[in-house]
């Protein structure tokens, strides 16, 4: 029964940062899924899985792991490298590559 603890990203639908400075714990698959021969659908038997659990750091998220003694991994965010670059780079005279019309 370990689990992961993790800063979610933003998703693709949205343009702010809504729920990403939030730590979330789940816990990892114990037993495949599996297919049921009826209905089709996908089911599992671990309960555990349906458990996630949010916190505000991750020194919180480390701490209930170590108190409930469950094995842990983290993964670190990676934050987006973004460039700024203006409009009016578009029109700039010594521009890599020349505007042409």
């Amino acid at each position: 029964m370990s689990a992961k603890i993790y800063r979610p990203a933003k998703t693709a639908m949205q343009s702010g940062k809504a729920k990403t400075h939030l730590w979330v714990l789940e816990f990892d698959q114990e037993q495949p899924r599996r297919i049921d021969p009826i209905l089709g659908y996908t089911s599992s038997g671990d309960m555990k899985q349906q458990v996630r659990l949010t916190f505000e750091s991750q020194e919180q998220a480390e701490a209930y792991a170590k108190r409930e003694g469950i094995p842990y991994r983290i993964i670190k965010p990676k934050e987006a490298a973004r460039q700024i670059v203006s409009y009016t780079d578009n029109f700039r005279f010594n521009r890599l590559q020349p505007w042409t019309h």
